[in-house]
């Protein structure tokens, strides 16, 4: 699924941008993809494509990953830059 591996990487990307602005952008960004991702798991299940263990190991992943995103994302100050040259 595109959406779930664009999460991480868009976090990678942002975070070697340099700047904090950028870093924020790109983690909204990575945002979103978790919930595209949870639109799709929840295609997944009215298609019956998972199984109901699976459901739940991917439900408890997306429980605890989206609050915690969302802290990242309040954490991120609002500098120009988060590098010292």
């Amino acid at each position: 699924m595109k959406a779930a591996d664009s999460i991480g990487a868009n976090i990678a990307e942002g975070t070697g941008k340099g700047s904090s602005l950028d870093n924020k952008r790109f983690a909204k960004i990575a945002r979103g993809s978790l919930f595209e991702t949870k639109h799709w798991l929840r295609r997944s299940v009215k298609r019956n494509l998972l199984k109901k263990d699976e459901i739940d190991k991917l439900k408890n992943i997306i429980d605890e990953l989206s609050p915690r995103l969302s802290a990242y994302i309040n954490s991120i100050k609002n500098n120009q830059h988060t590098t010292n040259y």
